[in-house]
């Protein structure tokens, strides 16, 4: 292929598109590189799932100001995590100064790249060198120091070896990457970047994945036994004039660390790890209006993350090669071994790994419903955070798409006994949606910290009784938090008691809920699975 000498507002619409690409394909590597601030394991997730913001922003831009108007707005309204919110204002400083060109020269990147890396800095409360900050700048500083006729070309090699090298001098700079003996998983994600440029512009091959073993500081977070002192992950959008960011920027300096806050003219993207929960979403309240407010408690998501990794709950194409054609399949969201095996029984074509506190993002719920081999999908999320994301997919997919707003694993099991492959969307999600007036759900699980729900006060380590409105009760065992929440399900008119047994529920707590319905509710036909699901040890269902 030529060599371009500039890029058009389509070549750079390709290489950002490229960047995703490469992102995925590197996803696993970077995860496993990643050690700093929290050997959690997700830069490489929180970049990809960043750029897939970025391209659906993407799908209408044509002109160079619409091109980059998509890049800012995609990577701000996106951005995950710590190194996804760092890395959209690297791209967000990049193209501002491009929007008003035809096409962008060798000098315009240099300009761009510099702006970039200051606007990065800009965003983190406390720089620390030896990251992706490091990478980026010493990037910058190397194409400013070039001398001579520059071509484009000419200036991202230039800046790609120079982000290469910076990398490698990573664990040099940060002991934290010295002792776990990696180099930095976003610097990592950054010079992807680069690379996908240099495609576009030269044909040079974006570099393949790396096998990398995940270093001993990582597995141990990811097993639970090494977790962050600061337990909280706080994200949100917040809607603030610009004069009110100071005294908001000192208030989380002050309860918390990986402060990154990206945005201007009304609109910030802010991240924050902290143990003052309260705290951090107050001070936004005080500067303005917070949305979309995202907390992750760090010990709950490596647990689920660890089950998650090892579930493999969304196959690869190739298992599903021979799939039936049908003329409505269904994608439903679901962890645990033995609950994919109970979906897919029930004619589920795409199970897509998630739950409580690993919510699966649009793309992947829109992933699975390519990968059906129907023209009609019905989608169960069986988690309520996870509903507004699945409705999103309708917009991303040239397939009919129903969302039957289903809140629990028990609530799709009700459901998917209506299902029929053979009928139509309208018809299956008219039959599901009654389904659910028959079945009432509830959960188990075991309370963190000491809090008051929905008016009742919980002590950290009870076991608590979730149904669908909310705190039926709590108990000092799972198994007597199951008969509270049994005693409100069941009612005259229940026939059916369905048990889904988790993979850390005791046979002892089992059976005496077994017992407890036997002798307490004689006439009901109870049905106990094992579900295989983390976090909660039993999920109910009464028909």
């Amino acid at each position: 292929m030529p060599t371009l000498t500039c890029l058009s507002a389509a070549d750079l619409r390709q290489a950002v598109l490229r960047f995703r690409d490469a992102l995925r394909a590197h996803q696993e590597e970077l995860n496993r590189l990643n050690v700093y601030p929290v050997p959690d394991g997700d830069t490489g997730t929180n970049m990809a799932l960043t750029l897939e913001s970025v391209s659906a922003e993407l799908r209408t831009a044509e002109s160079m100001d619409e091109v980059c108007h998509a890049v800012s707005r995609g990577s701000l309204m996106g951005a995950r995590g710590n190194s996804g919110v760092i890395t959209s204002q690297i791209l967000r400083g990049l193209v501002e100064g491009f929007r008003a060109l035809e096409t962008v020269e060798a000098t315009d990147f240099r300009a761009g790249l510099r702006q970039g890396s200051d606007a990065a800095y800009q965003a983190v409360m406390r720089p620390v060198e030896g990251t992706i900050l490091t990478v980026v700048r010493e990037s910058a500083e190397a194409v400013e120091a070039l001398v001579g006729e520059l071509t484009l070309s000419s200036l991202l090699e230039a800046a790609y070896d120079a982000a290469c090298a910076s990398v490698e001098r990573t664990p040099t700079l940060l002991p934290a990457l010295r002792d776990a003996g990696v180099v930095d998983a976003g610097g990592k994600g950054f010079t992807l970047l680069l690379a996908a440029l240099l495609e576009v512009v030269s044909g040079r091959a974006i570099p393949e994945p790396e096998i990398v073993n995940a270093p001993a500081v990582v597995t141990a977070h990811l097993s639970g036994d090494d977790v962050s002192s600061l337990r909280y992950e706080v994200m949100y959008l917040l809607e603030a004039e610009d004069d009110t960011m100071p005294a908001f920027r000192n208030t989380w300096g002050a309860i918390g660390d990986s402060i990154v806050i990206v945005g201007g003219d009304g609109l910030w993207n802010c991240h924050i790890h902290t143990n003052d929960i309260g705290g951090a979403v107050e001070a936004g309240i005080d500067a303005g209006r917070p949305r979309k407010i995202h907390i992750t408690d760090l010990i709950e998501q490596v647990e689920e993350e660890r089950w998650v990794r090892e579930a493999d709950v969304l196959a690869d194409l190739d298992e599903f090669a021979d799939q039936t054609v049908v003329t409505t399949a269904v994608v439903a969201v679901g962890v645990g071994e033995g609950i994919r095996r109970i979906l897919t029984s029930l004619g589920v074509q795409q199970v897509v790994a998630g739950g409580q506190s690993m919510n699966p993002s649009t793309a992947q719920i829109l992933e699975a419903v390519e990968m059906c081999r129907a023209d009609s999908v019905i989608v169960l999320p069986n988690n309520k955070n996870i509903v507004a994301v699945a409705k999103q997919v309708d917009t991303l997919s040239d397939k009919q798409i129903a969302v039957i707003a289903t809140h629990s694993v028990p609530e799709a099991l009700a459901a998917l006994v209506e299902y029929d492959p053979n009928a139509t969307v309208d018809d299956n999600a008219a039959a599901m949606q009654d389904a659910l007036g028959r079945v009432r759900t509830g959960e188990v699980t075991q309370a963190v910290r000491d809090a008051a729900v929905d008016g009742k006060q919980v002590r950290s380590g009870d076991w608590i009784a979730l149904a669908r409105d909310g705190v039926v009760g709590s108990a000092s065992s799972p198994a007597d938090a199951v008969c509270k929440l049994l005693d409100v399900l069941v009612d005259d008119d229940s026939e059916i008691v369905t048990v889904l047994v988790g993979c850390d529920a005791a046979a002892k707590d089992t059976e005496r809920i077994r017992e407890h319905i036997e002798y307490t509710f004689p006439n009901l036909e109870v049905e106990f699975h094992d579900g295989g699901q983390p976090l909660y040890p039993y999920l109910v269902g009464v028909e």
